[in-house]
């Protein structure tokens, strides 16, 4: 039976939708896996969106936290506010409290993708404060480490990631993800779905 990989993200603008697509080519790059991309329901009100500029929606399903039990590996992707996950993915976050209590999600590999808007925005501090979200269910997190090589010692060009996982620089909402970031989510999506795949194998 195939993996399981759910891609479950938020995204006002479309700066971490862009790396959720690739990310999801990524995972499917890897045989006997099945990826599934979701959206978190939004918080915020039509009005409220338009006066911000945001654009409107894709046609990506919005998951409900009960959906989360069912993947064998989950990546969870959002833009940053002041350094920490935007509210509308905490709000879907504490939602689980459910799959918390039941211990669902325990033992299921987790991976973070995120944009900030600057390079000193929270590149890092973003999936450092979200770890406590996995840390809570159980889940083990797998962050990309240095596997995609020689692009994480990129100096000459502005690129988004590091570590925990691929990420994206947004601006002042006219720059989307660099070719060489998409790359990176490309890497993410697939590093992390072939080690899904193991711990599905060995379950």
């Amino acid at each position: 039976m195939a993996a399981k990989i759910y891609v479950v993200y938020y995204s006002m603008y479309g700066h971490v939708a862009k790396l959720a697509e690739e990310i999801k080519k990524g995972a499917s790059s890897i045989e006997g896996v099945e990826v599934k991309l979701w959206q978190v329901p939004e918080t915020l009100p039509e009005e409220v969106l338009g006066k911000m500029g945001a654009p409107p929606k894709s046609d990506v399903p919005i998951i409900t936290p009960d959906d989360l039990a069912e993947a064998d590996g989950i990546l969870f992707g959002f833009p940053t506010r002041f350094g920490m996950m935007a509210a509308q993915f905490k709000a879907f976050l504490d939602a689980t409290g459910g799959l918390w209590r039941t211990q669902a999600l325990a033992g299921k590999p987790a991976g973070i993708f995120y944009s900030t808007g600057s390079q000193g925005g929270g590149q890092e501090t973003t999936p450092l404060t979200a770890i406590t979200q996995l840390v809570h269910h159980g889940m083990i997190f797998v962050p990309i480490g240095y596997t995609f090589g020689a692009g994480m010692f990129e100096m000459e060009k502005v690129k988004g990631g590091s570590p925990y996982g691929a990420g994206t620089y947004a601006g002042d909402g006219s720059r989307f993800p660099s070719e060489l970031e998409l790359q990176q989510a490309f890497h993410q999506g697939k590093y992390f779905a072939s080690i899904a795949k193991k711990f599905k194998s060995s379950s």
